[in-house]
């Protein structure tokens, strides 16, 4: 199974990319090659010697009664890019739910206990990433231990990804996230609105997504901020990025939480394979590769 998602994970990255390039202006042979290598680089090579969850143990915090399927695709879609682990921490009423999804997945009922906290805090240490928000909801409980989570994963410098009610939760409270360098938020076009209006003391031109963009990341801390639309575009506050890569033309319910599953996985891979093999694209400070992103996307179009 793990020759498998690596030659599949090699395979789209090769498909995302020829596509990517041909959309639009011309690219040359060498420029696309360069791209592709990077992303040869981060995904994990084989050997025997490797142990199980060496390749990726992600965490996904979210699942609630009324939402089953969003922190469901999430942690399916990151075994799928190939990570070895995939944990979902939910509340009890949802784990029965997600545990007939899949077998695959690790269940954990705990997100609504007195010690949600304190029973996920103890799997940080076995977590390369965690996922926070998909359906997660917004009951004040649920909110309430989700920040004592985050604020534990950013004491353990555990990369996160924001996507769904994470976000609105970081609207409520941008200080969550302030200044950690390791944090990927994921909004669409209305979550990035609330954030922005959030955030940002002055109006924002909204023509002009490259900046925004970058000025919300500023307004962050300089976090890591992927805006998703017809084009992505990323940014760390100081670069900004875009992929033009076209993805799927319906916009139906999942397919962020395929994305922010697949970017768990992605994440912690271009961050274990370090700016010596990613020509310095990866640092603490900007995590969001490029590659990644149009890798992510080709998941969600296609899974």
């Amino acid at each position: 199974m793990a020759v498998g998602r690596v030659w599949v994970a090699a395979r789209v990255c090769r498909r995302v990319l020829r596509r990517a390039f041909s959309l639009h202006k011309p690219h040359s042979i060498t420029e696309m090659e360069n791209t592709l290598q990077l992303v040869r680089n981060i995904i994990p090579p084989l050997t025997t010697k490797k142990h199980k969850g060496q390749d990726g143990r992600i965490g996904i915090v979210g699942g609630c009664q009324e939402y089953t399927g969003a922190p469901y695709f999430a942690a399916i879609s990151a075994l799928k890019v190939g990570a070895d682990l995939s944990h979902v921490f939910c509340t009890r009423e949802a784990a029965p739910v997600i545990k007939s999804y899949s077998p695959e997945l690790i269940v954990h009922p705990v997100l609504d206990s007195p010690s949600a906290v304190r029973d996920v805090e103890t799997w940080l240490p076995r977590l390369h990433t965690l996922v926070v928000g998909p359906g997660l909801g917004r009951d004040n409980v649920l909110l309430e231990n989700v920040k004592g989570i985050l604020e534990a994963s950013k004491a353990r410098d555990v990369p996160i990804i924001i996507d769904a009610d994470g976000l609105w939760l970081i609207a409520q409270h941008p200080a969550l996230i302030h200044g950690y360098r390791k944090a990927v938020l994921t909004p669409n076009h209305g979550e990035f609105t609330r954030l922005s209006d959030a955030v940002l003391r002055d109006l924002v031109d909204g023509s002009d997504h490259r900046e925004a963009v970058r000025r919300l990341s500023q307004a962050l801390g300089n976090v890591t901020v992927v805006r998703k639309g017809e084009r992505d575009v990323m940014s760390d506050g100081e670069h900004v990025l875009e992929c033009a890569h076209e993805g799927s033309s319906r916009r139906c319910g999942g397919q962020g939480d395929l994305l922010s599953g697949a970017l768990g996985v992605l994440v912690h891979w271009a961050l274990h394979a370090g700016p010596e093999k990613t020509n310095g694209y990866v640092t603490s400070s900007f995590l969001v590769l490029p590659v990644p992103s149009r890798v992510s996307h080709f998941v969600c179009s296609y899974v």
